[in-house]
């Protein structure tokens, strides 16, 4: 790889709580190894339309705390494109780019593997709610998103308990569903519906409601993942089997909002690190990863091959938790 001496950051996709972390670490590390760093707004489209700004020291500060991303999120039918990432090249050649650092999810990373391809070298550094990118353990503003959702579904128990109800919350996970297991084990869900588990609703949720209210309890909260079924067509599903009336609850895009943990700041802050120096150090072309505990790089092209897979030992932990007798259910 030729010489570095300005570099591209952007962010693609749907946006995740430590985006500005990570977009902070990479300008504040460009410049503390002589390098330009210029943001592109609106993601891959923003490369398209040259839309961009001159990042310093002094433009990212306070954003460690910020949710959301400064930079703009958007996605780009035009780039999947032979002629827009045609457009997008000829912009890094426009603005000197000597390479592009990408923030996002497995989307986001396609789009910087055919961008690599024409001869821009990229990495990528994974931040998605749904922590459902291939290669890495951790995708930045997962524990946010779950932190934000526990909270919600906590309050929310507080009245289902008052009212002896039972409650059906839906949280985001499209095709994954590491959000909704993970929030679910938390909040001690009476049953927790994801897209990995084909659902028999007559062993995963009726009888599981109808063995907590045996045992003795009148309350029951149900976690659903997007992917894994609608709230309202479950709820109406419950009414219908037992009789009751579930209270339905979509959390929504509340779970992208609001200040990062700390895990996710200091995260982020790691690989967006990590992703200048692989640039500084002459290699490019990787995705950055948590693997083990520890920051490390994958080679994009492998990167785009791996997969990732829901632990189901983790799904039967909840069950244990829930219905360890059989009869068993998290007050």
């Amino acid at each position: 790889m030729e010489t570095i001496k300005r570099i591209g950051v952007l962010t693609s996709g749907g946006d995740a709580p430590g985006m500005n972390a990570a977009v902070r670490a990479v300008v504040r590390t460009a410049i503390a190894n002589g390098l330009e760093c210029i943001g592109i707004r609106r993601g891959w489209q923003g490369l398209i339309n040259c839309d961009f700004v001159q990042l310093t020291r002094e433009s990212v500060a306070h954003l460690l705390s910020r949710g959301g991303t400064v930079l703009y999120t958007a996605r780009s039918e035009e780039f999947m494109t032979e002629m827009g990432r045609q457009k997008a090249v000829a912009t890094c050649r426009m603005l000197g780019l000597d390479g592009i650092i990408a923030i996002g999810g497995d989307g986001t990373f396609r789009g910087a593997l055919e961008l690599s391809r024409l001869g821009v070298p990229v990495v990528g550094i994974p931040a998605t709610i749904d922590n459902d990118v291939g290669c890495t353990n951790y995708t930045i503003g997962f524990d946010s998103a779950c932190n934000t959702a526990i909270e919600c579904i906590d309050k929310l128990r507080d009245t289902m308990q008052s009212h002896e109800r039972c409650s059906v919350v839906e949280v985001m996970g499209r095709s994954a569903g590491f959000l909704a297991l993970y929030v679910g084990t938390a909040v001690g869900a009476t049953a927790v519906l994801v897209p990995e588990h084909k659902v028999d609703f007559e062993r995963d949720v009726v009888e599981r409601i109808r063995a907590s209210r045996l045992a003795g309890y009148t309350h029951f909260m149900v976690v659903v993942a997007e992917g894994a079924g609608n709230a309202m067509d479950i709820g109406q599903k419950i009414h219908e089997a037992l009789g009751i009336s579930p209270r339905i609850t979509v959390i929504g895009h509340i779970q992208r909002g609001g200040s990062p943990t700390g895990r996710d700041r200091e995260t982020a802050t790691r690989m967006g690190y990590y992703a200048v120096q692989s640039f500084v150090e002459g290699r490019g072309n990787c995705i950055i990863a948590t693997q083990e505990g520890s920051i490390v790089e994958i080679p994009i092209e492998e990167a785009m091959k791996m997969e990732k897979h829901l632990q189901m030992d983790r799904y039967r932990i909840m069950e244990v938790m829930q219905f360890g007798n059989g009869q068993l259910h998290e007050r």
